[in-house]
C-alpha cells in the first residue's frame, strides 16, 4: 500500500478488524515518514461492468455509486450506517446475479428502492435526476404516483 503522505511503497499494517458493513479497516504507518493512515478494504465477489444507455461499457464503481446516494441525501438526517448497509446490499445483489454486465436502469431502481426505505425527500431528488424530470409536471405526477403507491 503506498503511503498517501510521501508516495513510499514501505507501510505496515499495524491494526485490522472488520467493520459492520462486511470490509476490513487496516491501520497503517509509513516506515519512512511515519505517516498513519487507515484503509478499507471490500470483499468483491465478480467483476462487474456497467452498460451505459448509450452502449458504452464502463467498470462498475462503488464510489460513483455511493457519491450518487449522498447527493440525494445532502442536508437530510438519516443514519450513516443505515445508507452505508444500502449501499453495500445494492452492490452484493448486483454481484450475486450471475450476470457481470449491468445495465444503468438495474442500477437506477436498487437505489430508488432502498432511498423510498430512508428517505423519500431523497428518493425524489434522486427520481428527478435518474428519471430526467424537465418540468414542474415532471414532479408532480411522480408525486401523485407515489402517494397511490404509498
Amino acid at each position: 500500500m503506498r503511503c498517501p503522505y510521501c508516495q513510499s511503497e514501505d507501510t505496515q499494517v499495524k491494526d485490522s478488524r472488520p467493520t459492520e458493513d462486511g470490509a476490513i479497516r487496516r491501520r497503517r504507518v509509513c516506515s519512512d515518514c511515519g505517516g498513519r493512515f487507515t484503509t478499507f478494504e471490500r470483499v468483491q465477489l465478480r467483476e462487474l461492468t456497467v452498460v451505459k444507455k448509450s452502449g458504452k461499457r464502463v467498470p462498475f464503481d462503488r464510489d460513483k455509486l455511493e457519491k450518487s446516494v449522498h447527493t440525494a441525501l445532502r442536508k437530510r438526517d438519516v443514519d450513516p450506517d443505515r445508507v452505508e448497509r444500502m449501499i453495500t446490499g445494492i452492490v452484493r445483489q448486483l454481484e450475486s446475479q450471475g450476470e457481470g454486465d449491468i445495465v444503468t436502469d438495474q442500477i437506477g431502481r436498487l437505489v430508488m428502492e432502498g432511498l423510498k426505505q430512508i428517505d423519500e425527500v431523497a428518493y425524489v431528488r434522486f427520481a428527478s435526476v435518474y428519471q430526467d424530470f424537465r418540468e414542474a409536471k415532471d414532479f408532480e405526477g411522480f408525486l401523485r404516483d407515489m402517494s397511490k403507491d404509498g
